[in-house]
C-alpha cells in the first residue's frame, strides 16, 4: 500500500479518535539563536479571517519556499527571527504571488510543495541568508539532518513555540516514500502541526520540504525531484 493510500485511510480514522496532523517540533531543543538564518515564519491570513503559521526558508533574495497544503489568502514572511514575541529588527515582507506545485493533491499530500515570490528583496545580513537546495546530483544523502520550526513541541500544546526548536532526524529506506518522491523518518522526534513547510537540512543543504505526518512516520516532498520545476519558477 503507498504512503497516500495510507494517509487517506488515516484520515478516514479522525472521526474514530484517530490522529493525522501537518507540520511541531517533537522532542526537540531551542535552536541556538539565528544559526539558522535561512529559516521563515510564514502568517497565513486565511478566510475566515483567522491568521495560522507554517515554516519556509529562504531560497534567494525574492524567492521562499514552503508546503503546498500552507496556502492562504495572503502571507507575512518573517525573516531573521528566533523569538517570535521579540520583533525588533526583523524582517517583515509580504508576498506577491504564489506557485504551489500543480500535482499537489488536497487529499492525499502529494507533491506538497509551494514557492512564494515575495514583494520586496530580502536583505541579507548575519540572520538572513539563503540555503542551498540539493539537486538530482546530490544521490549520497547523509542519513542524520535536522528539521527546525515554530510549532507546538508535544503532542498535547495548540499553541505555537516562541522560540525557534530543531531536532535531529534519521531518514529511513522506503520504496513508498522513494514511488511517491517523498523521504521518511521514523520515531518519536519529528515535525509536526505548526512546522508544515519548514526544510529537512542535511549536510548544509535543504533536501525536503515538511509535509504531513501519521502515527510515528513523518514525510517529506523530496526536493531533488522538484529541481526542474523550481529552477524553471526562479528563473
Amino acid at each position: 500500500m503507498s504512503i497516500h493510500c495510507e494517509l487517506l485511510i488515516l484520515i478516514l480514522t479522525l472521526t474514530l479518535g484517530g490522529q493525522v496532523h501537518t507540520g511541531k517540533v517533537i522532542g526537540g531543543h531551542e535552536a541556538v539563536p539565528h544559526s539558522r538564518p535561512y529559516m521563515v515564519l510564514l502568517e497565513r491570513h486565511m478566510q475566515d479571517g483567522k491568521t495560522r503559521h507554517c515554516g519556509g526558508f529562504l531560497l534567494s533574495e525574492d524567492f521562499v519556499m514552503t508546503a503546498a497544503h500552507c496556502r492562504a489568502c495572503s502571507y507575512t514572511v518573517f525573516l531573521g527571527i528566533h523569538n517570535y514575541k521579540i520583533r525588533n529588527g526583523i524582517q517583515r515582507i509580504s508576498v506577491v504571488q504564489t506557485f504551489p506545485h500543480k500535482g499537489y493533491d488536497k487529499n492525499d499530500f502529494s507533491n506538497d510543495i509551494m514557492l512564494l515570490k515575495l514583494s520586496s528583496k530580502a536583505k541579507y545580513s548575519a540572520n538572513v541568508q539563503p540555503i542551498a537546495l540539493a539537486d538530482q546530483n546530490d544521490c549520497s544523502m547523509p542519513k542524520s539532518c535536522r528539521v527546525s520550526g515554530w510549532g507546538a513541541t508535544d503532542n498535547t500544546t495548540k499553541g505555537m513555540s516562541f522560540v525557534l526548536m530543531e531536532a535531529n532526524v534519521t531518514i529511513i529506506d522506503s520504496k513508498e516514500c522513494e514511488k511517491e518522491n517523498s523521504y521518511c523518518t521514523k520515531g518519536a522526534t519529528g515535525p509536526g502541526k505548526g512546522d508544515s513547510g519548514g526544510p529537512l537540512v542535511c549536510g548544509g543543504k535543504a533536501y525536503g520540504v515538511v509535509s504531513s505526518v501519521y502515527l510515528n512516520k513523518y514525510i517529506y516532498a523530496k526536493i531533488p525531484d522538484y529541481r526542474s520545476w523550481i529552477d524553471l519558477i526562479m528563473n
